[in-house]
């Protein structure tokens, strides 16, 4: 099992301090919350990780290796996906087609296999169907594998966005408000799917998130972020009873 160390990172634009001297550890195989009011850091930070935006100072690591520089490419080889809060799905494409295009990266044969189609070349795409197949089934998109993602209702979207970032077998799964814009039941679906993925699938999980009751409820640890900056940490019960936390969401009277 592998941990990830954001360790002093800051990211400058033009001088203004997206993210300030940031510290996290993230344990693996638990539920990692990121949390904190709108323009705290806690999408900067998840492109750090991703390898969207290159920290201005600061190292982060896998393990032992060193994603500071890599690219989301070499990144996503690493055990290591993202679902985007913006969906960035194929939106003239069935459900199963972008799930099989986001598997691209396993699809190791020649030129030439891919002409003849056979051994190989056909081994590798029957694997790979079948674990889609097995993403399809597990976040129980089978009635809308043949709809184009483009006509599907929002709330299928977003967990066609989870199960894009899924078919990469991520071993560290970033999910960035996964739960946005959806009503309590497509909530309580997600939630689920969250949970039995640290329960069945051993996937480490971290989780940006607005909806304060989902995250206390489901979280095993949380972090949080203000103006860039970690201003408290801990289990979701000491996290709530943080003065510096409360001050940050309610303000002081």
């Amino acid at each position: 099992m592998t941990h990830l160390t954001v360790s002093d990172v800051t990211l400058t634009f033009g001088g203004l301090n997206a993210l300030t001297r940031v510290n996290i550890s993230i344990e693996p195989g638990i539920i990692t919350s990121i949390i904190g009011p709108n323009g705290a850091g806690k999408t900067s930070l998840l492109n750090c990780v991703s390898g969207f935006y290159h920290p201005t100072v600061g190292k982060i690591h896998y393990g032992k290796r060193n994603l500071t520089h890599a690219s989301p490419h070499q990144i996503s080889t690493m055990g290591i996906a993202r679902a985007f809060q913006n969906l960035e799905l194929f939106r003239g494409l069935s459900v199963l087609d972008n799930l099989l295009l986001a598997r691209h990266q396993n699809l190791k044969y020649s030129i030439f296999h891919a002409v003849i189609f056979f051994g190989k070349a056909s081994r590798m795409e029957a694997e790979n169907r079948a674990y889609v197949e097995k993403v399809i089934d597990f976040m129980e998109l089978e009635p809308y594998r043949k709809k184009m993602v483009g006509n599907l209702s929002y709330g299928v979207q977003k967990r066609v966005e989870v199960a894009r970032a899924l078919t990469l077998e991520p071993k560290l799964l970033l999910l960035d408000e996964p739960m946005a814009g959806m009503n309590i039941e497509e909530k309580e679906d997600i939630v689920r799917f969250i949970l039995d993925l640290k329960k069945e699938w051993g996937i480490t999980i971290v989780l940006v998130e607005h909806d304060l009751g989902v995250v206390m409820d489901i979280s095993d640890q949380i972090y949080v972020l203000d103006f860039g900056e970690v201003i408290g940490s801990g289990k979701p019960h000491e996290v709530a009873s943080n003065p510096k936390v409360i001050d940050a969401y309610i303000g002081e009277e």
